[in-house]
């Protein structure tokens, strides 16, 4: 009886993940998804959340704390505008950020500041203004420079986790309604000096239809939850799962466990698309057949 019971919790969390916005992936896509391996452990996060779970909030409403960072916005930007001119805000040069990696094939680039963990020392000794106002904040979880060049996108996805929320704070933007955020169908463009706060678990895409660059700040902002105890797993899965996806920006930064493991299985992953471009057939039987193993392995425990 348990056992059927934990199914139909599983898949009642599944449904719930998909079905809340507006905006949803083909089930092809959204049954191997990883935020359906994370739907139970989400749908806690939004029942117990004390902020609004629409797709945008108003940072300054919910979150004042924050308002030094968008006080400070020249500050932050005058940091960033130097990494990027200086070329350290980039893709990842070796298979060693899991989270993210897809994102660089379509142009986009990052520099730590520190994520789900202390700051990076690169951004201690090459932004140390911005690392000091990130740090002076608890709430601020992970943090990085984000850049989008012309011409570059982020295609539909939804983000894992639901224990946080997303800060953008624009810093050097094209000031354009062509370099835009889509979340849950509801777009909204970059401005130098304004933020915006969204929830990540909805399917959002970015475009820079601009022949100019887009650089913000991007943070995770840990969820307000009510009760102690969903508090203390929001932690508990920050501080293990999202803290393995640390990547670096040079040598001696912090490389999490999740991304140690990568490039291992990425090379599975290469296998996988040459099979798929020989036998399309043979690729997804392989693919479903490893699928319904491991359901039988999980019902068999």
């Amino acid at each position: 009886m348990i056992k059927p019971t934990l199914v139909v919790l599983f898949v009642a969390c599944v449904l719930f993940v998909q079905y809340r916005g507006r905006v949803r992936a083909r089930w092809s896509r959204q049954i191997l998804d990883h935020s359906t391996f994370m739907a139970p452990v989400n749908a806690v996060m939004y029942l117990f959340s004390r902020v609004p779970t629409t797709p945008f909030l108003d940072p300054g409403a919910v979150f004042p704390q924050l308002e030094p960072l968008r006080r400070n916005w020249r500050v932050i930007r005058d940091e960033a505008v130097a990494l990027r001119d200086a070329e350290k805000i980039a893709a990842s040069s070796s298979y060693n950020d899991a989270g993210f990696n897809s994102f660089f094939r379509r142009g986009w680039k990052r520099f730590y500041l520190r994520w789900y963990g202390p700051a990076h020392p690169s951004a201690r000794a090459l932004c140390p203004k911005t690392t000091a106002l990130i740090e002076s904040i608890p709430e601020v979880r992970a943090a990085m420079f984000a850049q989008l060049p012309p011409g570059s996108e982020l295609r539909p996805h939804r983000d894992p986790f639901a224990g946080s929320l997303r800060l953008h704070l624009g810093l050097s933007t094209p000031n354009d309604d062509g370099c835009y955020i889509e979340v849950d169908g509801i777009r909204k463009s970059w401005r130098d000096g304004e933020w915006m706060m969204f929830d990540e678990t909805y399917i959002h895409h970015a475009h820079n239809n601009t022949p100019q660059d887009r650089v913000i700040l991007f943070c995770d902002i840990a969820r307000p939850l009510r009760f102690g105890l969903p508090g203390l797993f929001n932690r508990a899965v920050a501080a293990t799962l999202l803290a393995g996806g640390a990547s670096p920006n040079l040598p001696g930064d912090p490389t999490g466990g999740v991304n140690r493991a990568f490039g291992h299985l990425y090379t599975l992953r290469l296998k996988a698309k040459a099979l798929r471009e020989r036998s399309r057939l043979a690729y997804y039987a392989l693919k479903w057949g490893l699928v319904a193993a491991v359901v039988v392995g999980i019902w068999a425990l």
